[in-house]
């Protein structure tokens, strides 16, 4: 079985991967991690932490990121749908404040990865969906942030109009303010 970069985003830093699927009678299989294929295709092979969340229609989680230690993540969606987002907060990247964004399904078995230096949300737009994410670094709260999700520098499509936030992600900062803690040079290209 093999998984395949199906394209590169925002200076190749994001990721789409599509596995191969095998199908039949009884159902399907497929594989979501193998060491070789990801050395091969030049993507992290050391996940340290396997997450995993459930969230109703409209619920928008982001953006999210993490700098101690610095966190990457490959998500997919196995249950639902859901509008998965990376955002570049990389200072001096042609891509600075671009985001992509992209509808991953239990129905296309996509898979996302962003490196540590972008920011990741993501919509729900079934009625429920579950969201999987294997990290690169474990969770510390003291390193850890978060750019508003409707930040106007940024410009991100939510497919969502009325969206079911946080306290934590309705008040985050925005871009301009991240870049202006010492913190953010942790992200230089």
């Amino acid at each position: 079985m093999k998984i395949s970069i199906e394209s590169k985003h925002l200076s190749d830093g994001v990721v789409v991967l599509q596995p191969e699927v095998f199908k039949d009678e009884r159902g399907f299989f497929m594989e979501t991690f193998r060491i070789d294929q990801f050395q091969e295709m030049g993507l992290p092979i050391e996940f340290v932490q396997h997450n995993h969340s459930g969230s109703v229609k409209d619920v928008v989680r982001g953006l999210h990121f993490q700098w101690e230690p610095g966190m990457g993540k490959l998500m997919r969606v196995p249950v639902g749908s859901a509008f998965l987002v990376a955002v570049d907060i990389r200072k001096g990247s042609p891509t600075f404040g671009k985001w992509y964004g992209r509808e991953v399904s239990s129905e296309n078995k996509l898979m996302i990865y962003a490196p540590p230096s972008f920011a990741r949300g993501f919509a729900v737009l079934s009625e429920y969906a579950e969201i999987q994410y294997i990290c690169t670094g474990m969770y510390n709260n003291k390193g850890e942030s978060g750019i508003r999700w409707n930040d106007d520098s940024i410009g991100v499509d939510w497919p969502v109009k009325n969206p079911i936030l946080s306290k934590k992600d309705e008040t985050a900062q925005t871009l301009n303010e991240w870049t202006q803690r010492a913190e953010s040079d942790f992200f230089t290209y």
